[in-house]
């Protein structure tokens, strides 16, 4: 349970830094375009942050629900892929970390189903 709110709590730090320094390090020297590419890796990172600390939330009533954990852990990768790719593209412009992006995506999607699937165990 800790180790999810520590995760989610240096994410939710590091979105809000990367956002700072898009909104004022990186305007003027990438495209509006890239910049836009930027913002959203920070809006998905600070969304999936939130998620993390919800993980360590429900650890603390649940802790058998082992599937939260798994959850967890599929939302942290996927802020890893998905944001991670999403500032690389931006800052570089290296079209090869577009397809990386999807994947990260997945791991989203896939994260916040398991969790669903955890607790619809608990009932």
């Amino acid at each position: 349970m800790k180790l999810f709110a520590m995760l989610g709590a240096i994410n939710m730090a590091l979105g809000v830094i990367l956002g700072a320094f898009g909104a004022h390090g990186l305007k003027g020297k990438l495209s509006p375009e890239m910049l836009a590419v930027f913002q959203t890796g920070v809006q998905y990172q600070i969304y999936h942050a939130l998620g993390l600390l919800l993980v360590a939330a429900l650890l603390l009533p649940y802790p058998q629900a082992t599937g939260l954990r798994t959850g967890g852990w599929l939302l942290l990768a996927g802020i890893i892929l998905f944001s991670g790719s999403l500032y690389l593209l931006a800052v570089t412009g290296a079209k090869f970390f577009g397809p990386v992006t999807p994947i990260g995506g997945a791991c989203f999607i896939i994260g916040w189903i398991w969790i669903f699937w955890a607790m619809l165990k608990e009932f």
